[in-house]
């Protein structure tokens, strides 16, 4: 295990050791004084884990109340320049207040690194106002609309936003603060008779805009005081595999502002890979496989069960723009490569597989170069941001010169365009003399036997910390972690880490981290609220861990119950929350009589099980309901009455994301859709009689109760492959039950219940009486 103490070049402790201590900052000294080097050596400071502190130069910024902050030096040789060791050094800074103040420190995720209370509260009303500074109207404006459509559906309150100086309960957003410490992405957020947001960047006033809305989500009163916050780290990431599962456009949008909420500012959409052939019966024509983009230039390559036009993704990217997040579209080459293959089958290894491409083959490189040339050139490409990602993980080592080659050539290709590379760490794995590209490349480094951190530093590599041992997704695998280990994560890891390597803190060339979700598993089942139900514990403590470091102001357990008041953010709601959790009944509608809440279409009211029910009269015949869906855990309860001329496929219930059937397909059975799986519980509704249906569901699976009486429990199918290994893997048959529309078949539905729990077999008997 490589620590802190350790260089990464040299390890020699005496050396270390003999390094002074850095002399104490006295109140009023603007430039840290550098400890004495031992002869035959000096020292150069590298960066702090508070920048805005105390920087490289040495120039010390006052925090609002007192800090140690640790310094990172490079000891250098005066005679062998590869002669070089870490050296962290901890100092104290006086603060610009005494203390932290009268009012604690309010709870927001990530936590603010500095916080000085005031006394009192302030108070959002009907007659508070967004106020901008004048000369930044246009610069903000987005940032303006944005929290004005925010706070309207978080608070019910619709400001009036206005130009000029604040008043008493208003918000003031202003660029050009004074405190030039604190970096593109910092803010200062002052609560007193208005709130003030400031930065020096439109990035730093909408971090301040999200601190607001966290605030307000928990209590409409905000104490008074004053923050300075900002991150630790420059990249804060979120890797999606969108290859081998397709994840719809609108959930990358939401998933925008879902990490806009937590400050996490990267967003990595892995846009091409492929199954594992083993698991289509050995056959890579057989083998799932799938590109996300449209491709003029080779139609064939784009995936037929689910992309994006090249407007939908560049209007992604001015969407993450305008919420302070960077998208990194990544297209992996030249392993996990078997969707080029499909399309241009002459670009194939017959060697190593068709997933990997054949670096031999001078076709290869020019489509290649065509596929990237497709959304890199032109006036206003399809690739917007200043990063391109082009994949180059785990090719076969057999070849490592030429997959040096490769990638060296589209690193320079894809910066011929003006764009900066990002990579997956492969060059330990794929050892070689063919020299590989640094300048402008930054590396996520993910698991050490393919690239050793520390070598990788040496070479000049930035690197974003991605260890697989720590933030790996890869749902209902049976490898790597289904949930990861968020109390291990929150008390132990930071970006600093990358596997067993533990590198100094405040150490530039680390960027930041990401933790991906991987879909190995193609065909399993998993949804895209399956996804989102692993990522959103994890985003919560990644991104308190990304922006503060090891910086943690509680214990896990307090923070994950405090979070829990937190949701996605304004505007979303993939969690498919109703109501309060201390509310258990959240939607009852007995359809006794005309009620606002429900709108028909080509439906009626008629005679039902008690009193009147909801008369349907076929596929157009419908009533929309105020909710779109219900996520886990829930319970649905309803009385249904079936004609018998219902057709297959007959819909009940329905959203964007799900559909509950009365037939699934040809089978006759009640049933769901979703993510372009079908499910049957196995059971027909009996035609022409009232019968009592009750659905639950959890992240387990879904469950059918009729009469009172558990029908089916779907929770622990498998997917058996033919693999030499007879693989079984979990299949996941879970449900967030629809309620956007009701209706769609020939019959009748009454007294629908919808529950935010799962209730017990005695209390879903119990609903028949």
């Amino acid at each position: 295990m490589i620590t802190r103490s350790l260089s990464f070049a040299q390890v020699d402790s005496s050396v270390i050791k003999s390094v002074s201590g850095i002399p104490a900052i006295k109140p009023g000294d603007t430039k840290v004084t550098f400890p004495e080097a031992p002869n035959g050596y000096h020292l150069v400071l590298k960066g702090s884990d508070h920048n805005p502190i105390i920087d490289s130069t040495g120039r010390v910024a006052k925090p609002l109340v007192a800090k140690n902050v640790t310094l990172y030096f490079q000891l250098l040789s005066n005679t062998n320049d590869t002669l070089k060791y870490d050296v962290s050094k901890q100092v104290f800074v006086h603060g610009k207040y005494a203390d932290t103040g009268i009012n604690p420190q309010p709870f927001v995720i990530p936590a603010l690194r500095e916080w000085h209370g005031s006394a009192g509260t302030f108070v959002l009303t009907h007659a508070s106002r967004i106020v901008i500074n004048i000369r930044d109207k246009q610069v903000l404006q987005k940032a303006i609309v944005i929290l004005q459509n925010e706070l309207k559906e978080e608070t019910g309150l619709n400001l009036k936003i206005a130009s000029g100086k604040p008043q008493k309960g208003d918000i003031y957003l202003i660029l050009h603060e004074k405190d030039a410490a604190i970096g593109d992405e910092g803010y200062y957020f002052e609560a007193g008779s208005f709130i003030k947001i400031s930065a020096l960047d439109y990035q730093g006033v909408f971090w301040g805009t999200r601190t607001l809305l966290q605030l307000l989500e928990q209590k409409r009163t905000i104490p008074k005081g004053i923050a300075r916050d900002y991150p630790e780290f420059k990249v804060r990431g979120f890797i999606l595999d969108d290859g081998r599962k397709f994840f719809s456009l609108q959930f990358l949008r939401d998933y925008v502002k879902f990490m806009s909420y937590y400050k996490m500012n990267d967003f990595q959409i892995h846009l091409s890979d492929n199954g594992f052939r083993k698991y289509f019966g050995n056959k890579w024509d057989s083998t799932y496989s799938a590109f996300r983009l449209q491709n003029d230039t080779y139609p064939g390559l784009t995936a037929k069960d689910g992309s994006y036009t090249k407007q939908e993704f560049i209007a992604l990217q001015q969407l993450a723009n305008d919420y302070g997040v960077r998208i990194i579209p990544e297209i992996d080459v030249p392993a996990h490569a078997l969707a080029f293959t499909k399309a241009v089958p002459a670009i194939g290894s017959r060697q190593y597989g068709m997933d990997h491409l054949d670096l031999h083959n001078p076709l290869t490189y020019t489509v290649i170069e065509n596929v990237f040339k497709e959304y890199l050139s032109g006036d206003h490409p399809v690739f917007m941001g200043k990063e391109v990602h082009i994949g180059t993980d785990e090719y076969d080592k057999r070849d490592a010169e030429a997959f040096r080659a490769f990638t060296d050539h589209f690193i320079k290709y894809v910066q011929g365009y003006g764009k900066e590379v990002r990579l997956w760490g492969a060059l330990t794995h794929a050892a070689g003399a063919t020299p590989v590209t640094v300048k402008n490349v930054t590396m996520n480094t993910w698991y050490n036997g393919y690239a050793n951190p520390i070598a990788m530093k040496k070479l000049g590599y930035n690197q974003i910390s991605t260890p697989d041992g720590w933030l790996y997704i890869v749902p209902a695998a049976d490898y790597y972690y289904d949930y990861l280990d968020t109390k291990n994560l929150y008390d132990n890891w930071t970006p600093s880490m990358i596997g067993e390597v533990n590198f100094p803190v405040g150490d530039p060339t680390i960027l930041g981290g990401a933790f991906a979700v991987w879909n190995d598993i193609v065909g399993n089942g998993i949804s895209e609220k399956d996804v989102h139900d692993r990522v959103f514990p994890a985003m919560q403590v990644l991104s308190q861990k990304m922006w503060n470091g090891s910086a943690n102001i509680m214990k896990f357990d307090d923070f994950e119950s405090a979070g829990k008041k937190i949701s996605e953010g304004p505007e979303t709601n993939i969690r498919g929350k109703i109501g309060k959790p201390d509310q258990p009944l959240v939607a009852y509608f007995n359809f006794d009589k005309k009620d606002e809440r429900v709108q028909l279409y080509q439906a009626d009211y008629a005679k039902g099980h008690k009193g009147n029910a909801l008369s349907f009269l076929g596929k157009n015949s419908i009533a929309e309901l105020p909710y779109k869906e219900i996520g886990y855990d829930y319970t649905v309860s309803f009385w249904i009455n079936a004609a018998d001329n219902n057709p297959d496929s007959a819909i009940i219930f329905r959203s964007p994301n799900s559909a509950v059937k009365l037939k699934q397909g040809s089978t006759g059975n009640l049933g769901f859709s979703r993510d372009g799986y079908n499910f049957d519980f196995g059971y027909a509704v009996p035609t022409n009689t009232w019968t009592h249906i009750v659905i639950t569901g959890t992240n387990k699976g879904t469950s059918l109760y009729v009469n009172g009486q558990l029908q089916k429990k779907m929770y622990d199918d498998f997917i058996q492959f033919t693999d030499k290994d007879k693989t079984k893997k979990r299949r996941s048959e879970t449900l967030f039950f629809p309620l956007q529309k009701v209706g769609g078949f020939n019959g009748k539905i009454d007294d629908l219940q919808v529950w935010n729990k799962e209730l017990t077999d005695k209390e879903i008997e119990d609903l028949l009486y």
